[in-house]
């Protein structure tokens, strides 16, 4: 998994990070061994703990939200900042560790090849990825089977944050982004401007510390709210093609 470098002011690797001081030291360490020269955006979703703290001990670039916004609110302050800085590329990771960084130059050199808007990190596209649980595996298989009719093609990890854009794809998601869970509304976004995606085989690891914000309690919200999104999107890739 080797590329070589962009040139300086291609690539931003994109952080968001909500109370994440545990992690996301060693993430934006990890980042820099792989991709020397490059910078880190981590965007700080009004932490209550250290994690500004510890990005920028590490070497990271911080953006700081006033207010917490959640995932979404995060991830589009990232690309608008991005977008305008000049950027051609930007690749998102989580700050929790479970994205790992020597996967970042293959979603790069996929995203340069192919000239695909998005690249998508995929536990399963190869069919040996590891599900978290028998709710997130159940909540995967559901939505797998909701998005291959309207993308046209499958998408084997939905709900991957480990995700590559061009500068295409993050003109409009700086516009306008889904706010909450935004990885599955996204896909239909793209749907929406007949953009292209495509996935890449890699490994996730277990997350180094916090818990996911997705508990089995919020599953229900988290499936209906999802599914909301993407019916008001259909509604419009519908309406575009009358």
């Amino acid at each position: 998994m080797t590329t070589r470098n962009p040139a300086p002011g291609k690539l931003l690797i994109l952080i968001p990070a909500f109370n994440e001081e545990g992690a996301v030291g060693d993430v934006i360490g990890e980042v820099h061994a792989v991709m020397p020269g490059v910078p880190v955006l981590v965007v700080d979703d009004s932490s209550a703990d250290g994690t500004v703290t510890r990005a920028r001990e590490a070497g990271a670039r911080v953006l700081e939200l006033p207010h917490h916004l959640g995932l979404g609110g995060a991830v589009q302050a990232g690309y608008r900042l991005a977008f305008e800085l000049g950027f051609e590329y930007v690749i998102r990771i989580d700050g929790d560790g479970q994205h790992d960084p020597r996967y970042i130059p293959g979603i790069l050199e996929t995203l340069q090849k192919t000239g695909c808007e998005m690249v998508i990190g995929s536990r399963f596209v190869a069919g040996n990825g590891v599900h978290f649980g028998p709710m997130r595996a159940l909540g995967i298989f559901f939505f797998r089977s909701v998005l291959r009719p309207i993308l046209g093609k499958p998408v084997h990890d939905p709900t991957s944050g480990f995700v590559g854009v061009n500068r295409t794809a993050l003109g409009v998601f700086s516009r306008s982004f889904p706010l909450e869970y935004p990885e599955i509304e996204a896909l239909v976004v793209l749907q929406r401007r007949r953009f292209r995606f495509v996935e890449v085989p890699c490994r996730m690891r277990p997350r180094r510390s916090g818990r996911s914000s997705i508990t089995a309690v919020k599953s229900l919200y988290y499936i209906v709210h999802v599914l909301l999104g993407v019916f008001v999107n259909v509604l419009k890739i519908e309406r575009r093609r009358k």
